[in-house]
């Protein structure tokens, strides 16, 4: 196949339990000596707040939160990243996606609202660099954090997919991300109604009803299926003797339809049917 006909796309993904097992606040929390349940206390009371963008509650703890600014170094955050549990094959995925699958090349990016320095240090001999875009800060002399930079959450995320987009002068129709949780709403809503393509990597209802595709595990490449679905067209036969072709077999795949109902009480009689 010549190069002109390569279709080009932007594969962006979330970090922290999209290609980890963990949330940086939790392993943070542990380093520094801060219970983990005063982490998700303080986390949880911004969110039902609204007091900070979904995703940015801990930049703005490390920040603002006294005991938080006064622990934490950027060196902390580098530790961070050796102790996240990354999901296997995030590697594979990457040389995958850059020029595994014939006639397609997926631009990689991982935009998150976790610290750079975290991501950066998790995925170091992974991803490139350059490739990461996650929240950013500004030190003192003595390493204390001073100011964020940037904030990659919420909206933010939503203006660094059409920085790259812009950039790499991809079309909106070929933009795919994949994400987790509340904090991915806005960019996947921006996403689909750019006729681009969403996948969730979990079962958050309020994220499952926006993304197009939810596909669930424990290795980073099985966010491939949906891809060679839905965008290459692939059927299951093609995608499983691909998958074998990196070593995979697929022991289980379930397609399943899942209604969520919520049944309550009527407020006035309602006469039983006679049987």
């Amino acid at each position: 196949m010549s190069e002109t006909a390569v279709k080009n796309y932007l594969f962006a993904s979330d970090f922290d339990q999209t290609l980890t097992f963990n949330d940086s606040g939790y392993v943070l929390s542990e380093i520094v000596g801060i219970p983990t349940g005063e982490f998700k206390r303080k986390a949880e009371g911004m969110a039902k707040l609204n007091l900070v963008q979904q995703g940015a509650e801990l930049a703005y703890l490390l920040l603002h939160d006294p005991e938080f600014r006064s622990r934490v170094r950027r060196e902390h955050l580098y530790e961070v990243g050796k102790r996240i549990r990354l999901k296997e094959n995030i590697g594979l995925l990457y040389a995958i996606l850059d020029h595994g699958i014939p006639g397609y090349h997926f631009e990689f990016a991982i935009l998150s609202a976790a610290p750079l320095e975290v991501i950066q240090s998790a995925l170091e001999g992974i991803v490139p660099k350059e490739k990461i875009y996650g929240t950013e800060f500004r030190y003192t002399e003595r390493g204390e954090i001073d100011t964020i930079l940037r904030a990659t959450a919420g909206y933010g995320k939503v203006t660094v997919l059409d920085e790259l987009q812009e950039k790499l002068q991809i079309g909106a129709d070929h933009v795919v991300y994949a994400g987790d949780g509340s904090s991915d709403i806005h960019v996947m809503l921006h996403v689909k109604a750019r006729d681009g393509f969403s996948i969730s990597v979990s079962e958050s209802r309020r994220v499952a009803h926006i993304a197009e595709r939810t596909v669930l595990g424990d290795n980073a490449v099985v966010v491939l299926v949906p891809i060679l679905e839905e965008i290459v067209g692939w059927r299951r036969p093609q995608i499983r003797s691909f998958l074998e072709s990196y070593g995979f077999l697929t022991q289980e795949w379930e397609s399943v339809h899942t209604d969520w109902l919520t049944l309550r009480p009527a407020l006035t009689e309602v006469p039983r049917a006679s049987m």
